[in-house]
């Protein structure tokens, strides 16, 4: 028996496969932690790509940091303390520079939950507020894309003199890559601007891994062009959420030279697609809700075969993530109405997410593993299984003796390449 282990919520759920049943483990490499990270971050700000290190822009009167929401791993402890002393040193007071928690289209944290992205020190130091996408008087309208997305932003963040995103790079299901002003683009964006663009997703050169021709991550770049993003500072992150690199600089050419080192860490080639996938997206948070556990899923059904079976681990202990999802799929009979449905409605931002799990659940079969309650489950169309155990036992009795299995223990942030 060889035994495995799945990151879930903020624990593992551990088993076994028997010998005759061989799994192929598609993993990130795995690559230590830096050493001294704070370091690698110092070396990223003073050494950015494509751009002046920040001692040497224009002074500003006021500054505005794009930082992630509670959904995200972003090591906001080790990036922001250097970036704010170097923001001083420029000459601004913790009053003139402003944090604030991108969101997207993600309910906005309340500030009694800040504390979980933003070290205690800083929090008592400097303005920080939590963006609203739904949220007009908080919003400024800049100009529109190339392909149609008009361009609401934040306004506090917009009306900066200097505009920083700080975030993770890191492998996306639709946008290629996240990273680069993508913080301030969607993090930052109304409702309207991050409908628009994720209605890009429809593409099939929206897809992970993809960025130069991919339309919804150029879309991406286009509104981080028209909002004027300055800089951006960097993580990446390995298996353990660990930092093991950082980039600075021009946001673009911090994508362009972070694309190769993504893809070094967590692009894993397949000889052909697998019969048995077992799945987590990765542990808390990439777990917290549904909406996040989706991502994990599209992932794993790509190195899987039409009609072959996804188990997904997912804990959900936030349930969907989303009630805009959740009101919209209720009273859905099956993923062909949901799939009938959003197409003929369009795109939004919540009933989306229900549409690309649909998309994945009729070409592979899933399989849920999760708190959630089966209640919520039932209503979403998620196939919820007791355990691990029992899901296994389901699986393998449909298998054929040579079916080939494979285990994503990360898959959010795990790149499937079928090298046929």
């Amino acid at each position: 028996m060889t035994r495995y282990t799945l990151p879930y919520g903020k624990t593992t759920l551990t088993f076994t496969l028997p010998d005759d049943r061989p799994a192929d483990l598609l993993a990130p490499r795995p690559v230590p932690a830096a050493a001294n990270p704070a370091a690698v971050v110092k070396h990223a700000l003073d050494h950015p790509v494509g751009g002046p290190r920040l001692a040497d822009l224009p002074r500003p009167r006021t500054a505005a940091i794009a930082i992630n929401d509670k959904t995200r791993p972003v090591p906001h402890h080790l990036l922001l303390p250097p970036l704010l002393a170097r923001l001083e040193a420029l000459g601004l007071p913790p009053t003139a520079i402003t944090l604030v928690i991108a969101t997207g289209t993600h309910p906005p944290m309340a500030p009694s939950e800040f504390q979980t992205v933003v070290p205690p020190d800083i929090l008592a130091r400097y303005p920080v507020v939590c963006h609203n996408a739904y949220d007009p008087d908080t919003l400024t309208l800049l100009g529109q894309t190339r392909r149609g997305t008009p361009v609401w932003v934040n306004r506090r963040f917009a009306q900066a003199d200097l505009r920083i995103v700080v975030g993770n790079l890191e492998p996306h299901q639709f946008m290629g890559f996240s990273g680069g002003v993508k913080s301030a683009a969607i993090g930052l964006a109304g409702a309207e601007t991050v409908n628009r663009n994720h209605a890009l997703m429809a593409d099939p050169q929206s897809r992970l891994g993809e960025y130069e021709r991919n339309p919804a991550r150029q879309d991406v770049e286009e509104i981080g062009r028209i909002i004027g993003i300055h800089f951006a500072l960097n993580a990446l992150l390995n298996d353990h959420k660990q930092l093991v690199d950082a980039l600075a600089g021009d946001p673009q050419a911090v994508m362009k030279a972070g694309i190769p080192r993504v893809r070094a860490l967590f692009q894993v080639e397949i000889e052909a697609p697998y019969d048995l996938l077992i799945a987590s997206p990765g542990g808390y948070p990439k777990d917290i809700n549904v909406y996040q556990a989706q991502k994990g899923l599209a992932h794993a059904a790509l190195a899987t075969r039409e009609g072959g079976t996804v188990i997904l681990a997912a804990a959900c202990p936030e349930g969907s993530g989303s009630d805009k999802y959740e009101q919209w799929v209720a009273g859905k009979r099956s993923h062909r109405e949901v799939v009938a449905r959003f197409e003929a409605e369009g795109f939004r931002v919540g009933p989306h997410k229900a549409f690309q799990i649909a998309r994945d659940a009729l070409r592979v079969r899933l399989l849920l593993v999760s708190d959630m309650p089966d209640s919520l489950a039932g209503r979403l169309l998620l196939p919820k299984v007791p355990g691990l155990e029992q899901a296994l036992q389901m699986a393998l009795a449909d298998l054929p003796p040579a079916a080939r299995i494979g285990v994503m223990p990360l898959a959010n942030a795990t790149i499937p390449l079928i090298k046929s």
